[in-house]
């Protein structure tokens, strides 16, 4: 990996301080080589924060990154203060409108969200895998925006790197965790078993939630193996571990 970090940014989050971070230019080595910012995934404990400093200086230096104990639930928290890492709450989401916090989640096949209300000056990430964007994280990150003095007419969100529709092979028992008026998410693919579209899934449920703008970015983790983490790759290899990327909102 080299020194330079792999940053995705959407036009909808304009300058505010944000990145959808690869795997480039980080410290750890192995199988989860590079920016690998997870501490769940057996890497060195240094390595972890050696890659966070790098993020944090990349995305706003001088920042107090939070980010939750992820645990795919449909919880969001609101930030006043940092926290530290043995006090983190068990959440999916971390929402703030105070300057200086850098709020980030960490991601390896489920879709990351930015949000922002640029007006009220309120900004969030969330974890949305299939379970917590089904069981209401989208939403609950919304209340807790609009808890701040945000809008859901002006908030606007991007959906940074996930598994792909053309990536995600699920079958009838998974399928049977949906209504019918998820069908459209749904591809038919081999015999027993669909193609689910996750980025377009949770897409819809911020639009059903009436945010103004949504970027999904269609950035494939699975197949983008230099670019990205993926824990379906890795238990497709039979690999021992995967790592984990983040990303990254503040407020300057």
């Amino acid at each position: 990996m080299t020194d330079t970090l792999d940053i995705t940014r959407s036009a909808l989050l304009g300058g505010l301080p944000h990145g959808f971070l690869g795997r480039a230019g980080g410290v750890s080595t192995g199988e989860v080589a590079g920016l690998q910012m997870g501490f769940g995934a057996e890497d060195a404990p240094e390595h972890v924060a050696d890659n966070r400093r790098r993020a944090v200086a990349a995305i706003l230096p001088g920042a107090a990154l939070v980010m939750p104990y992820q645990v795919h639930s449909p919880d969001a928290v609101v930030v006043d203060v940092p926290w530290s890492h043995e006090d983190r709450p068990r959440a999916d989401a971390v929402v703030t409108d105070r300057p200086g916090l850098l709020l980030g989640v960490v991601t390896a096949d489920c879709a990351p969200v930015l949000l922002a209300d640029h007006e009220a000056g309120v900004v969030a990430a969330a974890h949305a895998g299939w379970r917590g964007a089904q069981g209401g994280v989208i939403e609950a990150t919304l209340e807790a925006m609009e808890q701040q003095g945000a809008q859901a007419g002006r908030i606007v969100a991007a959906i940074g790197p996930c598994i792909a529709q053309a990536s995600y092979e699920v079958d009838a028992p998974f399928r049977a965790h949906f209504t019918p008026d998820d069908e459209c998410h749904f591809a038919a693919g081999r015999e027993g078993h669909w193609q689910f579209d996750l980025e377009g899934y949770v897409a819809a449920r911020l639009r059903t939630c009436g945010v103004a703008a949504v970027d999904p970015l269609a950035l494939d983790t699975y197949t983008l193996e230099d670019r990205y983490y993926s824990f379906r790759r890795a238990t497709h290899r039979c690999e021992a571990n995967y790592g984990r990327q983040a990303s990254l909102i503040g407020l300057a």
